[in-house]
């Protein structure tokens, strides 16, 4: 299906951020103290209502998801779920000890190795990046960028994505199955990234480049694969059993199809399961269950993976995005690790993550007494009209509410519902019609 120029422009916005396994962005303010609202939040979070979460996930799909799979934990007290379909063909249904592909939730991982590094005298986060890697990002770039520009997105460097598959916007189904089993070297990626249109250096900019480069400079300071040693010395030290980089385009264990819909241009959608993940990387290619990530959250929050001056550079943050006139920023950005509001109040820390056909979302509370990890296999759900404005989306607003819940939070009906003509808080894909334009702008 080729799309017309409107909405071409509103989806080369969205691209941008769903298939740069980005963050959930936020559209509405909050004040700038996220520790001390998150520390007030942890004492006001209910207990874990089993119902209301079987309700709520329940409501996630039922607003239009195809399946979805959950892991909770409030202290000792723990909850697992799953609804919908693993299979919309076979009606094969969710469950909730699923293998999935988690996106970006990679990058914590991938920050933690490199704080880890940083403990050790190995890596200065404020030394420039020519250092390490002069051969990559030479001259007065190499000077300017520093490992934390990196780590929280404020490099200026541009994203890989898009070059990285071409023909996507025209044509996304044939680019997409065109490179399903290709393998693109980090070094390629990279090489996209910088010669993609820089954005204003120090200012949050989401860019996948930013972790592949922080994979090679791990390489360069350990002399070990980076996948490796974030295996040894992340994944099995926080004791995860369903954790990995998978080695080939197949998962290893049972796992839903996950399902590309690329904003109704690929129709019906279309299963990505299957997929070399080379593209992704540091960035973005692990394997993982809401179970592992329940626990690993847990414990990067709980001060069991990094030292207390470690963790507390990942919580140094900035603002995700820039809020409108009068408004205050509800999401801030550190190491691999964002702080955000949902709905219901509660500020809570974690990530998210998108890859063609399956999306995560995981948090925590500060203290990491609380966490909650989603999973879902169908991406790009969101509609748009001809003229690129998008249309009304349920399915949003009943994911966030989900995880309100989840969280401890009574997110308000307003945030469960999306009228026609409103926006939702939260826009995984960025379809916010007045962050569009800006959006696109940026594409050059």
């Amino acid at each position: 299906m080729r799309l017309t120029p409107p909405r071409l422009a509103a989806v080369a916005a969205v691209t941008l951020a769903s298939l740069a396994l980005g963050p959930l962005p936020v559209a509405q303010a909050a004040g700038p103290d996220a520790s001390a609202r998150t520390a007030a939040a942890v004492a006001e979070t209910a207990p874990l209502d089993r119902a209301g979460l079987r309700a709520a996930l329940d409501a996630f799909h039922e607003a239009g998801m195809y399946g979805a799979h959950t892991a909770v934990r409030d202290g000792h007290a723990r909850w697992r779920g799953a609804s919908g379909y693993a299979d919309i063909d076979t009606k094969q249904p969710m469950r909730a000890d699923m293998q999935h592909r988690i996106g970006s939730i990679t990058k914590t991982f991938t920050a933690v190795a490199l704080l880890q590094q940083s403990a050790r005298g190995r890596i200065d986060l404020d030394a420039p990046v020519g250092r390490y890697l002069p051969e990559l990002v030479p001259g007065e770039r190499g000077q300017q960028i520093t490992t934390r520009m990196l780590l929280n997105h404020t490099s200026g460097i541009g994203d890989y994505v898009l070059p990285a598959f071409p023909g996507i916007l025209e044509d996304p189904g044939k680019a997409l199955d065109a490179n399903r089993f290709r393998h693109i070297e980090p070094e390629e990626l990279v090489r996209l990234g910088l010669a993609a249109p820089a954005t204003p250096l120090g200012k949050h900019v989401y860019a996948n480049t930013n972790y592949v480069l922080a994979g090679l400079l791990l390489e360069k300071v350990t002399g070990q694969d980076a996948e490796a040693y974030i295996t040894r010395n992340v994944i099995r030290r926080a004791g995860l059993k369903h954790t990995y980089f998978p080695a080939s385009p197949k998962l290893t264990g049972p796992h839903p199809k996950m399902y590309e819909s690329f904003y109704g241009t690929i129709e019906p959608a279309r299963d990505y399961s299957v997929y070399d993940m080379s593209w992704a990387g540091a960035a973005g290619a692990m394997v993982s269950t809401p179970s592992d990530l329940v626990s690993f959250y847990r414990q990067l929050l709980g001060g069991r993976l990094l030292a207390p001056a470690q963790l507390n550079q990942m919580k140094t943050t900035v603002p995700a995005y820039e809020p409108a006139p009068g408004e205050e920023v509800r999401m801030r950005y550190g190491l691999g690790l964002y702080t955000l509001q949902l709905p219901g109040g509660g500020w809570y820390w974690g990530h998210d993550g998108g890859v063609f056909g399956a999306g995560t979302w995981a948090l925590s509370t500060e203290d990491g007494s609380r966490q909650a990890a989603l999973a879902y296999n169908l991406m790009k759900y969101q509609r748009f009209e001809p003229d690129g404005t998008p249309k009304p989306d349920p399915v949003t607003p009943a994911m966030v509410a989900y995880m309100d819940r989840a969280m401890g939070g009574t997110a308000p009906a307003s945030a469960r519902k999306s009228a026609k003509g409103t926006t939702p808080p939260f826009s995984h894909s960025l379809i916010a019609p007045e962050r569009l334009n800006a959006r696109t702008a940026g594409l050059g």
